[in-house]
Parts: structure tokens; C-alpha cells; sequence
């Protein structure tokens, strides 16, 4: 049996797409709400919230394999639960930032979460992925309205990864040996500028959609109404702010893992130019 935290998500909802097409193995998804979830048929829906550990006791019951997405808080207290329910792998979403900017304040979150897996005597599997390709999602509202994008660093190129190529590394790590305390940098096949992937998504549009670059002053400023001020600096840092060459690298993991070419941003864009009408 494997289970999938986060199954609603971006990396889960296609994690267990995944599995349920290519891997012959049992199958949970945890949601916080099951009756409102669609999942494939055969794919058995479980209630639990990743910030309450003790409510993911029942979906444990029997796993051999846990995919966890952390953020919430209780990693420690899952990978305990884990651990006594005698789950035996566990493939842990970290980032990338672990390696490239561990002095941001999520970065310590993800890396608090590595060290507990580690320290379990679980087996385990680290994914450290980039910036996601649906960051792009969050320009959705203002092409859809007014086709233009703002935002800051148009010309840093940076290597994102389609949500899609995470779940398949993901895949493989829990239904074929050898991934077992492995570590693996997950990015897209090329560096791609925010002025790049706005003409992809113009393209899958078939529309124009003008890019706009702004400050990073300007962006700060928007970004913080939501995100506070101190989560918003992390992210212009990782946008472009603060780049550094691991925050640049494109590696060949998704490939050298899965046997598939990574996809990239266009790719991305045409499969959700719907998002953004």
C-alpha cells in the first residue's frame, strides 16, 4: 500500500494519477476532505490533515510507502507515526533551496524535515525540486483580465520544473528499488526568464499578453500584502533577487530517474492555457 499525502495538489494530484495508470500497487490519497475529492477509480480516499499527525493514524494502517509533502509543521510527528505504523520508505518533497539558500526561514523548515526522515531509520528518498512551472498560475488573474504580466527579474533564467516531472521521480523512488537514501536535485530540462515564459503562455493562447518588468521594490510591495514582508523577500530572492550558481544549474535527474525527457515550460503552458483565458 502507498500513500499520498497532498493528493489534491499539484505534485499529489499527479503522483496518483500516475500510479493508478502505471504501478500495479494498492493505492490511499489523504484529503483533508474526501467526499469533495475525485480521485481514479480504485484509489481509496482518506481524511487526515498534515498538521495534526494524530489524524493520519488510520491512513497509515498498513502502508509499506509514504509520499510526504511537508508545510504544515508536524513532519516530525508523521515520520514518528510513520515509523511505529512500520511504513518502510518514505519520499520526503523538499527543496532545492536546502542546498542553495538555507538561511531562509522555509528553507530551515525543509531542512528540519530531512534531518527527522534521516534520523527515523526509515528508508527514505529526498526530492529537492526548483521553482514549480505553476508559480506561473499566479500571473493567471491579470492575463485573464488584462493580458499583462508585472513582475520583476523579466531576463533571470531559471530552470522550473513541471509539476508533473516531480510526481514521476516521485513514482519511480516508491515502486522500484534503488532510490533508498538517495537525494536528488529535481529541475526543468532549461532555464527559462519570466519574459520567456510569459510569450510560452501568450502562444498556448494564441493571444498576445504583453510583459511588464517592474522592481523589485514594486513587486515587494504587492507580494507583502499577502505573503507579510519577510516571506515575500525570500521569494523575489529565489525569483531572481539572490541567484546563485546551484540556483541556476540544470540537472538531468528527471531523465537519468524516470527514462523520460523532463518537460518543459511550453509544455507546461499548453497543457494549462485554460487557466489562464
Amino acid at each position: 500500500m502507498i500513500l499520498v499525502t497532498g493528493a489534491t495538489g499539484n505534485i499529489g494530484r499527479e503522483l496518483v494519477r500516475q500510479l493508478h495508470a502505471e504501478a500495479a500497487v494498492p493505492l490511499r490519497a489523504l484529503t483533508r476532505d474526501p467526499a469533495r475529492a475525485a480521485f481514479p477509480d480504485g484509489v481509496e480516499a482518506v481524511e487526515g490533515d498534515l498538521a495534526s499527525a494524530a489524524s493520519l493514524k488510520p491512513a497509515l494502517e498498513g502502508v509499506r510507502s509514504l509520499f510526504l509533502i511537508p508545510g504544515a509543521g508536524a513532519e516530525a510527528e508523521i515520520i514518528e507515526a510513520a515509523r511505529h505504523a512500520e511504513v518502510r520508505h518514505v519520499v520526503l518533497v523538499s527543496s532545492i533551496t536546502v542546498q542553495t539558500h538555507p538561511h531562509l526561514p522555509a528553507t530551515r523548515t525543509n531542512l528540519a524535515a530531512e534531518r527527522a526522515l534521516r534520523d527515523s531509520g526509515l528508508g527514505w528518498t529526498v526530492l529537492r525540486p526548483t521553482q514549480f512551472a505553476s508559480n506561473a498560475l499566479w500571473w493567471a488573474e491579470s492575463i485573464r483580465a488584462y493580458r499583462t504580466v508585472h513582475a520583476p527579474f523579466g531576463d533571470v533564467g531559471l530552470p522550473a520544473i513541471h509539476p508533473a516531472d516531480i510526481a514521476a521521480v516521485a513514482r519511480v523512488a516508491l515502486t522500484e528499488p534503488g532510490h533508498e537514501g538517495r537525494t536528488y536535485p529535481l529541475t526543468g530540462p532549461e532555464r527559462v526568464t519570466p519574459r520567456e515564459q510569459v510569450a510560452a503562455i501568450a502562444a498556448a493562447l494564441g493571444e498576445a499578453v504583453s510583459f511588464v518588468g517592474i522592481s523589485r521594490e514594486e513587486a515587494q510591495r504587492s507580494m507583502a500584502a499577502f505573503l507579510g514582508p519577510e516571506t515575500a523577500d525570500a521569494v523575489l530572492d529565489l525569483m531572481g533577487g539572490d541567484v546563485n550558481d546551484g540556483l541556476l544549474a540544470v540537472h538531468d535527474t528527471v531523465p537519468s530517474v524516470t527514462g523520460t525527457p523532463g518537460r518543459s515550460f511550453r509544455e507546461w503552458a499548453a497543457q494549462n492555457a485554460e487557466a489562464f483565458r
